[in-house]
């Protein structure tokens, strides 16, 4: 039964094959199997259960919805009432949120029931899961390997089918590149489709949620339920939701797909280079044409980002002080040593990298240098994918440039690692939707991801070109042998 994807557990349940208290049980089950994966922070087994049960009454009364029973797990970025809610850090490692996401609340309201919060990278703050207070997630398919990150531990959680979907987070790539090293399915919706109310900021002008499966089906059916204009979020788009799953068996004949020429040079490796053209081979016999498009602009993503997103940060995370909530030194004199201890102590290498990076392209005398000019880039980034969409209705490239790599292989080298993000930020940085979808394995059994990137609020298109792919592969089926 763990096998089956979210649309087909959703079936079992409305048949009454299985209930959702015996699915539920299934999954924490296996999440206690397999701990040394480290997916997990918090598994609330208690609560899952009476979730089941409510969810069970409901579906035995018929007032249930698509979704009713069917379980999942949620990134620790993402407020949830009564339970543990700590952005993989020391800072908030005993913080019990009193409120709970939009996102959360959504996926409650649809009747889903959460097993727990998975691992993460700090803050979201990483390309690995290796910069979490709770320790590294290990890689389903080898466990010497990352699982990509920052929403590490809910890719390695649905890779290994610990839970059917978990949600996700993608500031630069963080949802679609830890797809792509487990070998799942992970949406990045347009920055505004889904509420960040909630949601633990990052880089508030490039977060985004959205869901992560194991199919396209699965996530069209979450970001149904997932997104929606919240009154609560000021950066939440006013835009009509249609039914994501309605395009999906829709043929993709003439459609044109756009191929940047930037994205298939130096530093991409051989085999993701040749399974992504044995994807674009399956597209093309679907009916599609390719054509060659042009991002001249990409190569700037990276040192833009690492202006942007760490400024941002910066003073996003001023509000962890010591004062209000989250960690505080034990031992200091006055104020002032309170907040330096308390900061030096409750965040890790990363955070801190980027805070100080963040301060110093905010500081006088270098805020035109860096942040206005890394602006500056982002409007032209934004622009190269606008003529490139004049030419083709959805660019496709790999969704990074290798395989899974061996934990602590880049952890002393953070431009080696920011790097595994260099095909996914300008999307962030544009506010496009993203997505990656398993498109094979490389010489050594690692997963490989093939990133679709649309046009604004287009994600329908998105899921339509990827169930397509999904119809006529298998790559999304396979499972790791560790934990079949």
């Amino acid at each position: 039964m763990y096998r089956k994807t979210v649309a087909e557990l959703a079936s079992a349940l409305a048949t009454k094959a299985v209930s959702s208290t015996e699915l539920t049980q299934l999954y924490l089950d296996r999440i206690s199997a397999h701990q040394e994966l480290n997916a997990f922070i918090t598994v609330d087994a208690d609560n899952a259960l009476a979730a089941a049960k409510v969810a069970d009454t409901r579906l035995a009364k018929g007032d249930a919805g698509a979704l009713t029973g069917v379980p999942m797990a949620h990134k620790d970025i993402f407020c949830t009432d009564g339970v543990l809610t700590t952005c993989g850090s020391r800072m908030l490692s005993e913080f019990v949120s009193p409120y709970n996401a939009t996102v959360v609340e959504k996926l409650h309201d649809a009747g889903m029931v959460m097993l727990g919060k998975t691992n993460m990278d700090e803050f979201a703050m990483g390309s690995s899961n290796e910069t979490s207070f709770f320790g590294p997630v290990k890689n389903p398919w080898d466990t010497t390997l990352v699982p990509g990150g920052s929403s590490g531990g809910s890719a390695a959680a649905v890779a290994a089918r610990l839970t059917p979907m978990a949600t996700g987070t993608d500031t630069g790539g963080s949802i679609r590149q830890p797809a792509a090293l487990c070998g799942i399915t992970g949406l990045k919706p347009s920055y505004g489709r889904v509420s960040r109310f909630g949601m633990i900021a990052f880089a508030s002008s490039l977060d985004q949620a959205g869901p992560m499966t194991q199919t396209a089906e699965d996530a069209a059916l979450l970001l149904n339920a997932m997104a929606g204009f919240d009154s609560r979020d000021s950066t939440s788009a006013q835009e009509e939701v249609p039914d994501f799953s309605s395009q999906l068996g829709h043929d993709i004949k003439g459609l044109k797909i756009g191929l940047p020429k930037e994205f298939f040079g130096e530093g991409l490796s051989a085999d993701v280079d040749k399974a992504i053209q044995a994807a674009l081979d399956e597209y093309k016999k679907l009916g599609a044409e390719v054509v060659e498009v042009s991002l001249p602009n990409s190569s700037l993503a990276i040192p833009c980002y690492y202006v942007l997103a760490p400024a941002e940060a910066s003073s996003n995370l001023s509000r962890y002080d010591g004062v209000r909530y989250g960690y505080r030194a034990s031992e200091y004199t006055d104020l002032v040593e309170m907040y330096e201890r308390t900061r030096a102590e409750g965040f890790g290498a990363e955070v801190k990298r980027r805070i100080m990076i963040g301060t110093y392209a905010l500081s006088a005398g270098y805020y035109d240098a860096y942040y206005l000019k890394a602006q500056q880039l982002r409007r032209l980034i934004a622009e190269d994918f606008k003529r490139a969409f004049e030419q083709c209705d959805v660019i496709m490239g790999p969704t990074a440039p290798s395989t899974a790599f061996a934990l602590g292989d880049k952890s002393e080298d953070p431009v080696a690692m920011y790097l595994n993000d260099i095909y996914t930020i300008s999307v962030n940085l544009a506010g496009l939707p993203g997505m990656s979808v398993p498109a094979g394995f490389d010489g050594n059994g690692r997963p490989i991801g093939l990133q679709l990137i649309g046009q604004y609020f287009d994600e329908a298109r998105l899921l339509q070109l990827a169930h397509q792919y999904q119809q006529v592969t298998d790559w999304h089926q396979q499972l790791p042998e560790e934990v079949a």
